[in-house]
């Protein structure tokens, strides 16, 4: 029996985890974490029966405990109960399904305390991948990626050597914009840029999808999971999303993923590794399916994609920048404060205006995210 933690269960890649976890009955939830959603919790709660579980503010905590008076289950709060769910003894495996910088403090701890990772939480690696990836070396721990493009690429490098990697080919959709231009952007609205053609995620990531910005984040979290260079990382245009994502080998042969898009594929592979279990689902039909076609990404109409090229190669901290400014500019869009071609330009603006520190400890990370948040306060 498998022992698994997850922060952010009420999200996205948490409610399929548990769906994973429901369906094989070998993996033991021992604790939870979430934000707000309290009700949905207290479900997780009564069917899981993790010892521990966490929210976010006090207020829900106290709310949550009254509720599950009846259970045996130690109730935290806060950042320390975050942190308390990453270093409980009893888990293996910590499922990093929470959004945004957040999580990277867990991260650490449960690195620090043997736990392995099940990463979904992309911000960690995107802005403090030079800590992460030595620690993980360190601790002799394995950082196991759910990201379906990044899940897709350790499938394709699964007994290869990183040294014989030529380069990475990261797949995107496209989005639900994919083709159109500038103009055509200018009043798109908030149920327009959720309407995601293939995959159904929350609300943030859809977002970062209609902008490209989350290939962006994709392409910067790769390059420190697989040890590539920016330059020897592609952005492939897929719209049908088949193929997940391919790696080119030094010979020039290729290989790729595919599937049907399914989270709880990269999910199970990670809990599961090195083994592959049963997984109920569609299965692709290669004459139904009929052909797979390729574009090149659109940088010019969908700026957010450079931008993240261009803080990948400055590294230090201006990753960091990236992500916060458009963490908070996808917030404030979804509030219907700003306009969809605002994202980018926020980033862009942040990004200008930062002075990057070159190799920035956690504090300093946390620090540049917090100046990031009070600089777009001061002009948006």
């Amino acid at each position: 029996m498998k022992k698994i933690a997850i922060l952010g269960s009420t999200g996205s890649i948490g409610t399929q985890t548990l769906e994973v976890a429901r369906n094989n009955g070998d993996l033991e939830i021992t604790a939870l974490a979430a934000g707000s959603n309290i009700d949905l919790l207290e479900k997780q709660i009564r069917e899981f029966h993790p010892s521990l579980a966490a929210v976010w503010t006090e207020e829900k905590a106290k709310e949550l405990k009254t509720r599950t008076a009846d259970l045996d289950v130690k109730i935290v709060s806060g950042m320390d109960g975050l942190l308390e769910v990453a270093v409980q003894p009893e888990s293996e495996i910590l499922v990093t399904a929470i959004v945004g910088m957040i999580g990277i403090r867990p991260t650490i701890a449960a690195m620090e305390a043997g736990k392995d990772i099940a990463l979904a939480n992309k911000e960690t690696l995107v802005t403090a991948g030079h800590i992460i990836m030595p620690l993980a070396k360190e601790k002799g721990v394995r950082i196991l990626p759910v990201d379906s493009e990044h899940s897709a690429i350790f499938q394709c490098l699964n007994g290869e050597s990183r040294g014989q990697l030529k380069k990475i080919l990261l797949t995107a959709s496209g989005g639900p914009f994919r083709g159109k231009k500038r103009e055509e952007l200018k009043n798109v609205q908030v149920e327009d840029a959720l309407k995601h053609p293939n995959w159904h995620m929350g609300r943030k990531i859809t977002i970062d999808s209609a902008t490209l910005v989350n290939k962006g984040l994709e392409m910067m979290e790769a390059r420190w999971l697989f040890g590539v260079e920016p330059e020897n990382i592609q952005i492939v245009v897929q719209p049908k999303s088949i193929i997940h994502s391919m790696v080119e080998f030094v010979d020039g042969a290729v290989i790729a993923q595919l599937g049907t898009p399914d989270m709880k594929l990269p999910i199970q592979y990670a809990l599961y590794y090195p083994e592959r279990r049963y997984l109920p689902g569609d299965r692709l039909d290669f004459w139904t399916l009929g052909q797979i076609t390729f574009e090149k990404p659109d940088m010019e109409n969908f700026p957010g994609l450079r931008l993240a090229f261009d803080a990948a190669a400055a590294g230090g901290s201006l990753p960091t920048v990236y992500n916060a400014a458009n963490e908070r500019a996808v917030a404030m869009f979804l509030d219907r404060k700003i306009g969809f071609l605002e994202i980018p330009e926020i980033i862009q603006s942040c990004m200008e205006a930062h002075q990057v520190i070159p190799d920035p400890t956690v504090d300093q990370i946390l620090e540049t995210e917090e100046k990031t948040y009070e600089m777009i306060k001061g002009r948006w």
